[in-house]
């Protein structure tokens, strides 16, 4: 899961990220409401955490132009005015929740994964392909009717994967599906987690489905 962290404190964003990071998200971080525009309409995100007071657009002015540009991704406003009429304001605008700071991480968390649900509930909750099913919501993952345990990375591997089958996806949308902006594109992690999954998704049964295309990338699907 990919979130977007809209914050321009940087010491606030830094403590928020990493507190996501270790619960196994992707984050990347905007500072500004210009450069939260722009991630948002160049990347798929799950969810997007959205300071209001920011430099140049606010954050209720950046929510209104995500939602006029028909991006739907769930949006969590944060901000530390606690007013009614303020909430409102951003909940009109096209936020699906807000919180107020300070919050403890353990709210945020639990904010977070409701939004994640609700988002899923916009989208198909079971992905399937050949006698692979993937439960999104529940993120489960069976092949011929067998649960496959995965790591948070490597489900998040497979369902970008499931979601391109049968085409080819390249290593850099893997890095910036699976980790984030900061990701060290010089390590191997990509290949480590490809072969991770081909033995705990193809061992054992026919006909494999995890396939490298010689310098283009990875597919999931039938042999060619």
């Amino acid at each position: 899961m990919r979130i977007l962290l809209v914050e321009d404190e940087r010491k606030v964003a830094s403590f928020v990220a990493r507190s996501l990071r270790e619960n196994t998200y992707a984050v990347d971080i905007a500072t500004t409401g210009e450069q939260a525009l722009e991630m948002a309409a160049s990347a798929n995100y799950d969810a997007i955490l959205l300071d209001v007071r920011l430099p140049g657009l606010s954050g209720v002015e950046v929510c209104r132009e995500l939602r006029a540009s028909r991006i739907e991704t769930p949006i969590l406003m944060l901000t530390a005015r606690s007013l009614v009429e303020q909430r409102v304001e951003g909940l009109d605008a096209g936020a699906d929740d807000y919180l107020v700071k300070p919050f403890a991480l353990a709210e945020l968390q639990a904010r977070v994964r409701a939004l994640i649900r609700r988002g899923l509930n916009r989208r198909e909750g079971t992905l399937r392909y050949a006698d692979l099913e993937i439960d999104r919501r529940r993120r489960q993952v069976k092949r011929n009717s067998l649960t496959v345990p995965l790591t948070a990375k490597e489900f998040a591997l497979l369902e970008l994967l499931v979601l391109r089958a049968p085409e080819i996806v390249t290593r850099s949308e893997i890095e910036e599906h699976v980790w984030d902006a900061g990701f060290d594109r010089e390590s191997n992690l990509v290949e480590v987690y490809i072969n991770r999954l081909r033995q705990k998704i193809d061992h054992g049964s026919l006909p494999k489905l995890i396939h490298t295309v010689r310098g283009a990338g990875y597919r999931l699907g039938a042999p060619q």
